[in-house]
């Protein structure tokens, strides 16, 4: 098993930065792969960002939305992910997760693929 717990939401003006932090705890060693998704109030859960695990490779998925705007990182020594978030738009309020997946196959969008899911954290954005 794993735990995640997700940290850094809060309420920005639009244009501001935010810094979301995933801190993972339990069997963190099976975990392949790691990502951020979120959702909006009745919208779908959608995938953010995604990281491989493994220190050889850090293969990295960004959706269209977030590139050049959101970078995600990881420290596997520190058990942590997080999410650098820049010139946020009011469009990016939403509950953002935190998620692993033990799985081999990197899928980053597929939400069945995590079998671990933080509680979220909102971010709201204004503008």
């Amino acid at each position: 098993q794993v735990q995640l717990v997700e940290s850094g939401g809060g309420s920005v003006q639009e244009g501001g930065s935010l810094t979301l932090s995933c801190a993972a705890s339990g069997h963190f060693f099976n975990v392949k792969y790691m990502g951020w998704f979120r959702q909006a109030p009745g919208k779908e859960r959608e995938a953010v960002a995604s990281i491989i695990i493994p220190i050889l490779d850090r293969t990295i998925y960004y959706e269209n939305f977030v590139k050049g705007r959101f970078t995600i990182s990881v420290d596997k020594a520190r058990n942590t992910m997080w999410l650098q978030m820049n010139s946020l738009k009011p469009d990016d309020s939403a509950m953002y997760y935190c998620a692993a997946s033990a799985r081999a196959a990197f899928v980053p969008t597929d939400k069945d693929a995590y079998a671990y899911w933080g509680q979220g954290t909102q971010v709201t954005v204004s503008s």
